[in-house]
């Protein structure tokens, strides 16, 4: 799935299909023509629909060998990154493309029939993996896609985005290393990060790589295929983060969108800057979680659901009274108390409140202001002061990994 232009969301299937050698002899020719054409476009400022197909329709067919359709979508696709490229005021050197990747439209670049992918040409790819929803695109504009030695045909269609609802109150999303803490004032949940298991896999690979570093071990590595089980296990530490916040952010969507709550989050872009200065151990961690990807799909459900999204400065959500606004002091591991007013928490249940009071403060205060969450279960600190501790919710407690994932398609019947 990806996003659109303004009103419009992109969602995509994919479907995969045999890697044939003539179609990927192809596609490294479409890459060629594609980055040829790109840069023809660039240096003529043929920005124009007819202008790039007086410049680049001939020389496509003639010296790139591409088929007529094929060669109309390659210069098309170029002009569109041509634009984009220009549009950018901080754009850097002319874009180039490295993926085996080709543009098919639907009925004149490739037809579906009988369990095989006709590509104009005479190519016929035989259908390995289907998606049921394919039949509910219409438009059927696809990507020709090979990666790691296999051929996805990545099929997409256009949705209009759903309206913004006026958000009843907020739900606040704090990302930690261990868990994303999701919550306002009186209900709280966490969900486990998938870095435990990334780690291991990464852990794998950086094995075998110490272990087969010298060079009196190439031939044995080509033999052997070590280099590729080092990458398997780098792209599977990869998957393994993108899957868990594909699920993560449809999870906080449904429940942001059943509630009829903004979703409030941390800015987190210059992350980067702070997370120099951590152990090692601790700053690759981070870095494999990969917060930003976490925000990005966070976002996209809020644009699929209709979610209203709120981004707030991030300073001090962890370290600041959600009451009285003092600095909090340690109090054990990972809880802090306010001297000033004798509040206590965990660092994870004050970010929430913090962020959640901050969105709201950020909306013009139309929202009812935060009170102290819902005490279940009281005990007394060390001063003797009753320690407020957050309602256990059980919302997703039983939620199966395959209604998880029916809600990724939610926006296809809006």
């Amino acid at each position: 799935m990806a996003s659109g232009g303004e009103g419009v969301l992109t969602l995509s299937i994919r479907v995969r299909v045999s890697p044939e050698p003539e179609v990927i002899e192809l596609l490294g020719r479409y890459r060629s023509a594609l980055n040829y054409s790109i840069g023809v476009i660039i240096e003529n400022r043929a920005l124009s629909l007819s202008r790039s197909h007086r410049l680049l329709y001939s020389v496509l067919k003639e010296r790139f060998n591409l088929p007529s359709k094929v060669a109309q979508d390659c210069y098309r696709e170029a002009l569109t990154i041509a634009r984009s490229w220009l549009k950018n005021p901080k754009r850097g050197n002319i874009p180039r493309v490295k993926t085996l990747r080709m543009w098919l439209t639907h009925g004149s670049g490739y037809r579906i029939r009988e369990g095989y992918v006709e590509i104009i040409g005479g190519i016929r790819l035989k259908i390995i993996g289907w998606d049921k929803r394919y039949d509910h695109y219409e438009s059927r504009e696809a990507r020709l896609i090979y990666r790691d030695g296999e051929l996805y045909l990545m099929v997409s269609k256009k949705i209009p985005k759903p309206p913004k609802y006026t958000p009843r109150g907020v739900l606040a999303v704090d990302i930690n290393e261990k868990h994303v803490v999701v919550g306002y004032s009186g209900f709280e949940q966490r969900f486990e990060t998938a870095i435990e298991m990334a780690l291991h896999y990464k852990k794998l690979a950086e094995k075998l790589q110490e272990k087969y570093s010298s060079t009196r071990y190439n031939a044995w590595l080509r033999r052997r295929g070590i280099r590729e089980r080092i990458r398997y296990f780098h792209r599977k530490a990869r998957n393994i983060v993108e899957d868990w916040a594909k699920r993560i952010s449809c999870e906080i969507m449904v429940l942001a969108r059943q509630k009829q709550y903004a979703v409030a989050r941390e800015d987190l872009t210059n992350l980067i800057e702070s997370l120099r200065k951590l152990p090692r151990n601790h700053r690759i961690a981070l870095l494999i979680l990969g917060y930003r990807r976490l925000e990005y799909w966070i976002d996209w459900q809020a644009e699929k659901h209709g979610a209203p999204v709120i981004i707030i400065d991030p300073k001090g959500t962890s370290a600041t009274c959600p009451k009285c606004g003092s600095k909090l002091t340690e109090n054990g591991y990972r809880v802090l108390r306010c001297t000033k007013c004798g509040f206590e928490a965990d660092r994870d249940t004050i970010a929430v409140l913090n962020i959640e009071k901050r969105a709201i403060s950020k909306m013009g205060g139309s929202l009812t202001t935060p009170t102290a969450p819902q005490m279940t279960d009281v005990n007394p600190n060390r001063c003797g002061e009753p320690v407020i501790r957050l309602k256990e919710p059980s919302l997703f407690k039983a939620r199966r990994r395959s209604e998880v994932y029916s809600c990724l398609i939610f926006a296809e019947n809006v």
